[in-house]
């Protein structure tokens, strides 16, 4: 993913994050530092990706994401499980 890419915040994906513990500056990271696609899924006509990522310090997050407008908006993002976190070190981490 592109450095330069912006990314959408408010006061609700915000609030979201926080309910799982992680920061919207992990999420930046995360998705910055290459990711591992999981799943993708229309909803409500809007395209969605779940992507295993990893942050700067290690910590290893399933994001949730969607790109509106030219930026991408996290949906939500919380610790891998202990499998998905096998999973991405086994697949090398990044895409």
């Amino acid at each position: 993913m592109d450095p330069e890419v912006a990314f959408e915040w408010d006061a609700s994906n915000i609030a979201h994050l926080r309910l799982h513990r992680v920061s919207p500056s992990e999420v930046e990271e995360a998705l910055q530092s290459g990711f591992l696609d999981l799943e993708y899924d229309i909803d409500d006509g809007e395209e969605q990706f779940k992507s295993l990522a990893t942050t700067f310090r290690g910590r290893i997050l399933i994001v949730v994401w969607t790109v509106r407008a030219g930026s991408i908006r996290p949906i939500t993002a919380y610790p891998a499980s202990k499998r998905y976190r096998t999973l991405f070190l086994k697949s090398g981490g990044l895409q």
